[in-house]
């Protein structure tokens, strides 16, 4: 067995005493060891650790020995690392070594470990050990080695300890014993032992970082540890790449990873951080937005018989549709248009709120059905920025028990500036019947959302700043003789547009208020962010204190193990503008929360909590009105601990400072919260309370002396803070700037502060930043070697994410610390548990794409990092705040001038390296600038001052730490007190008496592409450099935007202070900027940051650090580019001998230039000689300069230094074109192509008196893509040996008839498929379908007479969008697909599991699919849907311009656009379109010298035209343009009434024509359908501009929106974009060849043309072409049926596949339409509609073209629909009967087709219906005109009595039937309905029996019907309505039959209305009953007597006969019975 013994002996030269222990580590095990107890200097340990293996020790493999500091309580501390290679063990199998540990910065330190190695390998192979064998360490500190240029290193620097370590890390025992030598001891390690290093062990090495890749601090890749290497000259990759195979050894190199030199963001640095170039400008700015929204319908609304209106409302804005009567589906169509100029955040927050209004008119507002809500960013963060048709829910707001309120259907979009919005392709839509899929919520929005409350509670504010005069106050307190604080403060908080606002707290500066605020709202909401905003309570009008907002993703998480919103309790911090009270704050903005805020104002206490409502609970309110309720108090430490925090800065320069600010001493302040700042930081409050938080209370102090020895205690109570430093003169830099001269003595502020101690929340916050910030700069690293295509970008990727993943980890462990801290709240707990789930997935996804990370994956596997990148920003945002932000501000007289906000999270100090905050302890170069909207524009580039800046902020308790990172070499000054404490005081300012001397040499070459400043178009640029205090400038250039200064400056005697050592590992940045010269004041165009490449004064000047290359760094302007500098700096130390030992400079050497020195031999780049050759074709479009027209223009091509004129234009106006073509001239360009100056295209106008008016000019940036490379004969496009056969399908002799299916695809070329003769079976098959889907019979599909354009144009829209339909299924399954890939790697699952898997998957998506397809019924197979289609031949539509497929159509002719004039900055949104003065057409070539002859002998070769052979001549042309315009789509509203009336204008040179009586009224999506011909002269005429514009009764029309297409390109470009070329041949019908040559003609043109042997037919039907042969059939029918053989259809199938030719082939421009975006100047970058339209081309002396085709819209088809109600039964009974209570129904039916409420029908009136049954007879007759292609109705009508004409209506075809109950006195009482799509509906049920109401409700599985197809269909259909519980419920049923017939049918049989003639209908069979009593009362009587109360009055006649007779009975018997008693 193999074995790795390792024996620790000792760790030496420990600082301190303490615990020791000791981690060893190799192939990733790990061993402790005991703990060496309470040792000091020495630990010793001697200990044996074994590791048996059974692979052989590999030479690169490692071990890592780390030492750590032991403590029980707290984490270890690490000591340092000591790494080394295995490579002399392996061999020599023993090895015995002492060697220094490095530290976290991987700078070598004094402790050094002792340790013995043995290797014992299988076969013994590995040396034994012989005496003495230690290696020999030479102890010579300035031994000279010599250097090996071809070792790993060679581009690596060498001189500092720390750099060779760093590069070396680990890689070989490097033994240390002076920082100077080590390097070269390694050095000559590495050459004498011959050790190869595999590029494994350099990404293994610590911390993530190793060889190749150099600082291009320019290029904002800035690297924060860059102190630690001396600059690399940028490496030459292909050496490196060389030397990587070679060290890479055997390693696969697929799994070879690059980890970083200069981890630019990771914050290793010793002393200095990076720089943020970017000069913010704030992010208040107003921008453009455009909402269009269009309601397109109403489903479901829940009201009985309602009149819908939909209110469209955007924040204030309110638009509303028409109103649509007496339906709950009503059908608007109606499209919107809001325009906002508002900055991003407020237009974010807007509120869109939909809400549908019953019944609304003139003088009632209706009631509100329900209303939807979300706000503006979540429609913009939508994909595409679009909802596109989507259903909204509606809710009603006033009860939240309630259900759902309806749908209603619409799209929004949200288009900022430069959005362009991808509409899905407009045509016939089939209605969206699934409401529940295409929901109006982003995706993961749960489709049912729930009430929920959201609670926001307000305890209290402090801090406050005065919000009134002292004027008032003083008044106050003289009457009332009380002192009150001046603020009178209440919170108020938006949340989804409504509002809740607190009580007053009168006069108080820290106020409480106890209340929570209440809002009722769905859950998830759609509206993102909440604001706080705490107002002073004012008389005349309430102002912002501060606004704070909380962005609910960042409190809540919606996974599966997410949790619901939650915040605090936790103080927000609000930031706004400078606390002084004035009347009008300039800054008022800045406290509403718009751009940055620039000063402290106040912080709040608060918390927020969601509670899902359970809205079947009876006790639940069910208004959502806000409430505002008291709650209870909060206790002081529920938010936290609070603790002592300290702060420290120390100004080591202050230069750059603005020459505006005056010569008046300055002075800078630094504040957190309102401490430090003196001028207007704490009001105190009048109360006698006093705050804790102060320090000012006793029992503070008390504390203190408890917590502290005594000493320290005294000085403590006595410390106060210093913030401001001591006013200083300044002194002139410049002519610009001024610098304040500390020079050695550096001013320090200190403050101390007591916050709440909640820094955790900072630290996790901490960690992922540099994280992300490591992941950044990585993944800028990777696209920069992939632009400027050095090698392997793939291994630097796999670096990028193995750091990435190993941070994650690091994360992991280290966040899950002091978890029980106090005022830790729930969001703190579930955010680090999310937080770090989060982490854990992203390390191991990085983990698992490392491996998947190849060559050819690299751009793609980019995408996911960046995706990584965005969540863990997203992640890192702690939405708690605790400590405020650090402020500096520069201050003159007492007045604020400049500032510089710095996070607090910034500058924290932690134990833990990653948690601290990366410029904690750090010197930052700081930019001021001016605050709020003074910092807009201009004002905001220009730097207020630079400061180098050191900022310290931690617990009072590690105060000791705070000097620890400034550079060394200084002493401390305190102030004088008792000397008793000084030790503990900070210093109040710092000397340094170290002072080092440097020349700095700015090596100025040239730059590029700089921003115009001059109203030429072009600038007058100089450079001027700063460095420290000193400055100097270039010589100005004039006119140019590409200035070759090659100029070198240098700064003598540049004075900077601290260790030589230090500054040469860590110098300070070189702040170059460009400005114009203008007379009077320069104007500025730039800023580039750079760092020197330093040498001191002992080391060598030479290769590979000098002389330095020149290097690229980026211009910014603002926030935006503007140019690039190449340049290179050094700075190099003057020593004793003083300037001569410095490398010789050259003196100047051009006299002309004067005494300036060039930039010297060895770094000014080496040359090639090039010949570039110019094409000259014209000049088009000019315009006049100076208002005089341009004539007789010249174009001037310059590149370094040479160039070429064009001839001169004689009469520009007569003929634009050049009659020279080609000239050429050579120039010596770089060999590096990177460093290729610019190409400068000028154009000049001669005037008379030889005076030269420049017109425009243009910089071609990058000459790359003009680069000749000659054709490579070996490919395979070149083999002439065999014939390719390129089959279409086989062709059987007896072809009878050709399909054509033309696959459209946005990226596919047209692919010909041609399906020959069927099988009978397949026949019969489509047959048996077709009788299924209730079609009738095949004849109207064949019909060819029925088939027109539209048809062809239709067929091709359904094609593209199934395509669109089958990519994004395609793009679903490949994502799917890939992350079933990655986990398979993770979890090793065979191949075929992810097949099955992804077959499932496949499943899935057809599922969904066919789910879509079943449009109202019958599901539609795609294949069977082909098979019926391909009847229909189609062409391409393109949803984009035919330019952007083709590549602008610059195939050999380039456009370059002439610039003039200012360029606009793009914060004032000047478009450069403005700039463009005309456009040079021409091309260039250009080439290496000498030029292989092989290329000019081809055949016909022309040496007048170069490269540019077979172009054609460039004389005048006339040219047939035809313009086909087929329809506009979302054209931008042009009148008061949201629609427009356009028609269009189509101009070409002179020529216009307006069709301006062909308007289309009041319509936002024309289908104009025409075509127009002009006759136009190229070049003349060659700029074709088609424009919609909108028709005006009065006044002039407005333009909408116009196109512009340049024909020119298109007629000589060889994609042939003249005229499509067609699927197929035909000679007559719709799709008749629109060509005036035949396919056969042009086919032998192309061949002509490419000089290529002609096409040779050939029998059999096949043509071969070059090498290919084609198939196709040879037969045609004419018009009159006759068969002929043709070879047309052959030439055709080579013409639809020319891409496929070799040599000459490319993509033929097939028929087609494209679609444009229409533009208006007015709206610069925003949409105003789309076009669709193409142009045909033909050239005058061809034969004539035949008629245009006829592409006119169809007419709709007149039809006539008799309904004949037969029947109802089962009615519902509404009535009682007076007498008898008896229920029954007055029934009668109404009904219309949608859209024509006004002539809707009504049935006579079945009376007194006992059992629900009606009988009528009765035919409705409804004529409508109908779009068949469509499916909608058409109607014009007036749309109010004052429209000037009708509007145009498309509908969809529905007919409803309502039952109603009739009454006499009250209105009739709606019973229920039914409506029927007449384009599918359910077939009717034969008996009123089996008729049901799942009839309805299934109405998607039920198969369907269409009266279009069955033209008569008689059945039972429900009606429905819905109950109190929103229930449908069936209210009846009808009988009816439905009956269409055209127009010429209707008029052969006409038919009477109701029963009338003609062919009436009988009457109807009504019971008696049915009668009205008043009309025959007998009867009626008779009814009720006989029939029903019979019984009843017999026995009441009975019953009054007995009464009767009992009663006379009773009357007689006393009579009757005296009379017998008496006997009388």
């Amino acid at each position: 067995m193999m074995a790795l013994t390792v024996h620790l002996k000792s760790v030496a030269n420990l600082r301190g005493k303490g615990d020791r222990i000791a981690k060893v580590t190799f192939r990733g095990s790990s061993f402790y060891s005991r703990v060496a107890a309470n040792c000091e200097a020495v630990a010793d340990f001697n200990e044996i650790f074994r590791w048996p293996f059974a692979s052989r020790l590999d030479g690169s493999e490692m071990l890592e020995i780390q030492v750590y500091n032991y403590s029980k309580v707290f984490s270890n501390r690490l000591v340092g690392t000591f790494c080394m290679v295995l490579q002399k063990v392996a061999e020599e199998g023993q090895l015995e070594l002492t060697d220094t540990l490095i530290d976290d910065n991987n700078a070598s330190i004094n402790t050094s470990v002792t340790i013995e190695l043995r290797y014992q390998s299988m076969d013994g192979t590995a040396g034994t050990r012989s005496n003495g064998d230690y290696l020999d360490v030479p102890d010579d500190r300035d031994g000279m080695f010599t250097f090996e240029t071809d070792s790993l290193l060679s581009g690596q620097s060498h001189g500092s300890g720390a750099s060779a370590k760093r590069s070396l890390q680990g890689s070989i025992p490097t033994f240390r014993k002076s920082r100077r030598a080590d390097f070269r001891r390694a050095r000559a390690l590495v050459t004498s032992s011959g050790i190869s290093i595999s590029l494994d062990s350099i990404h293994l090495a610590r911390s993530g970082k190793g060889v190749f890749s150099s600082m291009k601090l320019g290029k904002i890749r800035s690297s924060k540890d860059d102190h630690k290497k001396d600059e690399p000259a940028v490496l030459d990759m292909e050496d490196l790449d060389k030397k990587a195979m070679r060290l890479a050894g055997m390693l696969e190199p697929d799994t070879i990873s690059l980890a970083s030199v200069t981890a630019v963001t990771t914050n290793i640095s010793n002393k200095r951080s990076k720089p943020d170039i970017k000069m913010e400008p704030s992010s208040g700015r107003p921008v453009d937005y455009q909402i269009s929204v269009t309601v397109i319908e109403g489903r479901q609304l829940i009201g009985l018989n309602m009149d819908p209106v939909v209110c469209v409302e955007i924040g204030e804005e309110r638009k509303y549709t028409s109103m649509k009567e007496s339906t709950n589906c009503p059908y608007y169509n109606e499209y919107f248009v809001f325009d906002f100029h508002v900055p991003p955040d407020v237009m974010f927050d807007k509120i869109i709120k939909l809400s549908v209004i019953h019944s609304k008119n003139l003088l009632r507002s209706g009631t509100l059905v329900g209303t939807f809500k979300m706000d503006v960013g979540t429609v913009y963060h939508q994909p595409e920025h679009q909802f596109y048709h989507k259903w909204a829910i509606l809710s009603d707001p006033v009860d939240i028990t309630a259900a759902c309120k309806g749908y209603l259907k619409c799209d929004i979009a949200v288009v900022g500036k430069g959005d362009n919005i991808k509409t899905p392709h407009k045509a016939n839509e089939t209605d969206e019947d699934d409401i529940e899929g295409n929901l109006l919520l982003p995706e993961g929005f749960p489709a049912e959302r729930q009430w929920a409350r959201f609670y926001v509670k307000v305890y209290r504010a402090e801090g406050l700043p005065k919000m009134n005069t002292n004027i008032m106050a003083n008044v106050k307190k003289a009457f009332i003789g009380e002192n009150r604080d001046l603020v009178d403060p209440y919170v108020q908080v938006h949340f989804s547009g409504q509002k809740g606002k607190t009580s007053v707290q009168k006069s108080s500066y820290e106020p409480i208020w106890n209340e929570q605020i209440v809002f009722t709202e769905l859950f998830p909401p759609l509206c993102k962010r909440m604001k706080v905003q705490i107002r002073d309570s004012d008389k005349v009008n309430d102002v912002a204190i501060g606004t704070h907002f909380i962005d609910l993703r960042k409190i809540s998480n919606e996974g599966d193990k997410g949790f619901l919103p939650t915040l605090g309790p936790a103080w927000a911090n609000m930031y706004g503008s400078t606390r002084q009270y004035a009347l009008m704050d300039e800054h008022q903005d800045l406290n509403d929360g718009l751009g940055e805020g620039v000063s402290f104002r106040a912080r709040l206490l608060l918390s927020i909590g969601v509670e899902v409502l359970d809205t079947t609970s009876p006790e639940i309110l069910s208004s959502t009105e806000v409430q505002t309720d008291s709650i209870s108090n909060i206790s002081e430490s529920a938010t936290g601990k609070m603790e002592e925090f300290f702060l420290f800065g120390a100004f080591l320069e202050a230069a750059m400072i603005d020459r505006k600010i005056g010569d008046k001493p300055i002075t800078f302040e630094i504040t957190i919260g309102n401490y430090g700042n003196q001028i207007d930081g704490t009001s105190k409050p009048s109360s006698s309370r006093k705050k804790k938080k102060d320090g000012e209370s006793d029992e503070e102090d008390c504390e203190l002396i408890q917590n502290s020895s005594e000493d320290e205690a005294d000085e403590e109570a006595r410390l106060e803070s210093v913030s401001c430093t001591p006013p200083v003169k300044p002194v002139i830099t410049d002519r610009n700037y001024f610098h304040l001269p500390y020079f050695e003595k550096k001013p320090c502020v200190y403050i101390k502060s007591w916050w709440q101690d909640q820094r955790r929340r900072l630290y996790n916050s901490n960690m992922m930043d540099k994280i992300a910030d490591k992941l950044e700069e990585g993944v800028n690293d990777v696209q920069e070697i992939i632009k400027t295509e050095k090698a392997f970008p793939e291994r630097r990727l796999r670096g990028v994410l193995e750091e990435l993943s190993i941070g994650c980890s690091r994360f992991v462990n280290l966040a899950n610390k002091d978890t029980n801290q106090a005022g830790r709240t729930k969001l703190d707990r579930e955010r680090l548990k999310s937080c770090m789930r989060e982490m854990d997935n992203i390390g191991q996804q990085a983990k698992q794409m490392r491996t998947q990370v190849k060559k050819n994956t690299v751009k793609d596997k980019i995408k996911p990092a960046q995706h990584f990148l965005q969540r863990l920003r997203f992640l890192a945002d702690e939405p708690q705040h605790s400590i405020p932000d650090v402020f500096v501000w520069m201050m003159s007289s007492n007045k604020r001038v400049a500032y510089a906000r710095i996070p607090s999270k910034d500058i924290l100090y932690s134990v833990v390296d990653e948690e601290t905050g990366k410029d904690c302890g750090k010197v930052k170069a700081v930019f001021l600038k001016l605050p709020g909207k003074k910092g807009f524009g201009p004002a905001g580039w220009t730097v207020q001052a630079k400061l180098d800046l050191y900022l310290w902020l931690g617990l009072n308790k590690q105060r000791k730490e705070f000097l620890s990172g400034l550079p060394n070499g200084f002493e401390e000054l305190k102030v004088a007190k008792t000397d008793r404490y000084l030790h503990s005081v900070p210093p109040v300012s710092l000397v340094y008496n170290m002072k080092q001397v440097f020349q700095l040499r700015a090596h100025m070459y040239q730059a590029r592409s700089l921003f115009a400043a001059d109203s030429s178009g072009l600038s007058d640029p100089f450079a001027r450099v700063f460095f420290s205090t000193h400055s100097q400038v270039t010589e100005v250039l004039s006119e140019t935007l590409c200035p070759t200064w090659d100029q070198l400056l240098v700064f003598n005697d540049v004075e900077l202070f601290g260790e030589a050592g230090e500054l040469r590992d860590d110098p300070p940045i070189i702040v170059v900027e460009i400005y114009d010269q203008d007379t009077g004041k320069a104007e500025f165009i730039g800023r580039t940051f750079a760092k020197p490449t330093i040498k001191m004064c002992e080391e060598h000047y030479g290769p590979p650090r000098f002389p330095p290359q020149l290097e690229y760094f980026q211009i910014y302007r603002g926030n935006c580019t503007a140019g690039e500098l190449l340049a290179a700096f050094e700075l190099l130390q003057i020593g004793q001998g003083g300037t001569d030992d410095l490398p010789p400079l050259e003196g100047p050497t051009d006299s002309e230039r004067g005494p300036i020195i060039p930039v010297p031999l060895g770094i000014r780049p080496v040359l090639s000689r090039y010949r570039i050759e110019v094409l000259f074709w014209g000049l088009r479009d000019l315009k006049r300069i100076n208002l005089a027209q341009v004539d007789r223009p010249r174009v001037d091509i310059e590149c370094a230094g040479r160039g070429v004129q064009s001839v001169l234009i004689q009469n520009y106006k007569k003929n634009p074109n050049f009659s020279t073509l080609v000239k050429w001239f050579e120039v010596d360009l770089p060999e590096n192509e990177l460093l290729h100056p610019p190409l400068n295209i000028r154009v000049v106008d001669c005037r008379a008196f030889g005076r030269y008016t420049l017109v425009g000019s243009h910089a071609v940036t990058s000459l790359r893509r003009f680069l000749y490379s000659a054709p490579n004969k070996t490919s395979s496009n070149w083999g002439s040996a065999g014939e390719i056969i390129v089959s279409m399908d086989s062709v059987e002799s007896n072809v009878r008839k050709m399909d054509t299916c033309v696959k459209l695809d946005a990226t596919s070329d047209a692919v010909v498929k041609l399906d020959m003769i069927e099988d009978e079976s397949d026949k019969e098959k489509r047959k048996k379908k077709k009788k299924k889907k209730g079609a009738a019979d095949d004849e109207d599909e064949t019909d060819e007479s029925v088939l027109d354009w539209w048809s062809k144009y239709f067929a091709s829209i359904e094609t593209l969008k199934e395509n669109l339909r089958t990519q994004e299924t395609a793009q679903a399954e490949a994502e799917e697909r890939e992350d079933l890939e990655i986990a398979a790697e993770g979890a090793d699952i065979k191949c075929d599991d992810i097949v099955r898997k992804g077959s499932r998957m496949r499943e899935r998506m057809k599922e969904k699919r066919s789910t879509k397809d079943k449009k109202k019924g019958h599901a539609v197979d795609g294949s069977e849907k082909r098979t019926v289609k391909s009847k229909v031949d189609e062409l391409m539509v393109y949803n984009k311009e035919l330019e952007s497929e083709y590549g602008d159509f610059e195939d050999w002719l380039h456009t370059f656009n002439l610039y003039r004039g200012k360029a606009g900055d793009d914060d004032e949104h000047a478009l450069d379109d403005d700039r463009i003065v005309g456009r040079f057409k021409g091309s260039l070539c250009m080439y290496k010298l000498p030029l292989s002859e092989e290329i000019t002998r081809d055949v016909g070769f022309d040496p007048n035209m170069g490269m540019f052979q077979s172009i054609p001549h460039n004389d005048p042309i006339n040219v047939l343009v035809r313009v086909y315009v087929v329809r506009a789509t979302d054209l931008h509203p042009a009148d008061i009434n949201g629609k427009a009336d356009p028609y269009v204008v189509i101009k070409l040179g002179r020529s216009e024509v307006k069709d301006k009586e062909n308007y289309i009224s009041k319509q936002l999506n024309p289908v104009f359908g025409k075509s127009f011909d002009i006759e136009a002269t190229f070049p003349m005429e060659s700029m074709l501009t088609v424009s919609v514009y909108d028709w005006d009764l009065v006044g002039t029309d407005d333009l909408i929106g116009e196109t512009k297409i340049d024909l020119e390109n298109r007629f000589y470009s060889k994609y042939r974009a003249t005229c499509g070329i067609s699927s197929t041949y035909s000679l007559h019908g719709y799709n008749v060849w629109r060509d005036p040559l035949k396919p056969s003609q042009i086919l032998a043109k192309l061949c002509k043309e490419g000089k290529t042997d002609p096409p040779q037919y050939g029998p059999g039907g096949k043509v071969k072409v070059a090498n290919r042969v084609f198939v196709a059939p040879t037969e045609i029918e004419d018009e009159n049926g006759l068969k002929k053989q043709t070879e047309e259809h052959l030439a055709l199938t080579v013409l639809n596949h020319w891409e496929e030719i070799p040599r000459v082939g490319c993509r033929l421009v097939p028929e087609h339409v494209e679609t444009r975006p229409l533009l208006n100047p007015d709206k610069p970058g925003i949409e105003q509609g789309r076009i669709e339209m193409w142009v045909d081309m033909f050239p005058m002396d061809t034969p004539a073209p035949g008629p245009a085709i006829e592409i006119s819209p169809r007419k709709p088809k007149r039809y006539e629909l008799r309904v004949i109600i037969w029947n109802t039964d089962e009615v519902i009974l509404e009535d009682d009967d007076y007498f008898t209570g008896e229920k029954s129904s007055d029934i009668f039916v109404r009904g219309w087709l949608k859209g024509q409420q006004e002539d809707r029908q009504d049935t006579d009136v079945h009376y007194h219906s006992l059992t629900g049954e009606g009988n009528f007879n009765w035919r409705f007759v409804f004529p409508f005109d109908y779009l068949m292609a469509e499916e909608k109705i058409v109607m014009s009508k007036k749309e109010s009595m004052f429209s000037w004409d009708e509007t145009e209506y498309k509908i969809p075809a529905r007919l409803t039937l309502q039952v109603w109950d009739a009454d006499h006195f009250s209105a009739d009482d709606f019973l229920g309905a039914i409506e029927l799509d007449l384009n599918r509906f359910p077939r009717g049920a034969k008996t009123s029996k089996q008729c049901s109401i799942d009839m309805i409700r299934n109405e998607q599985e039920l198969p369907s019907i269409s009266i279009f197809k069955q033209k008569r269909v008689k059945g039972w259909w429900p009606f429905v309505a819905r109950d109190e519980n929103d229930e449908m419920e069936l209210t009846g049923k009808v009988e009816a039959e439905l009956h269409l017939v055209t127009l010429e049918e209707a008029e052969k049989s006409p038919v009477g209305l109701g029963r009338n003639e003609p062919d009436p209908l009988e009457k109807p069979n009504r019971p008696d009953t049915t009668f009205l009593w008043f009309l025959s009362p007998l009867k009626a009587i008779r009814y009720l007597i006989c029939n029903r109360y019979k019984w009843l009055i017999i026995k009441i006649v009975l019953a009054l006969l007995m009464f009767v007779m009992l009663g006379l009975f009773l009357y007689s018997m006393p009579g009757y019975l005296v009379k017998k008693l008496l006997g009388a």
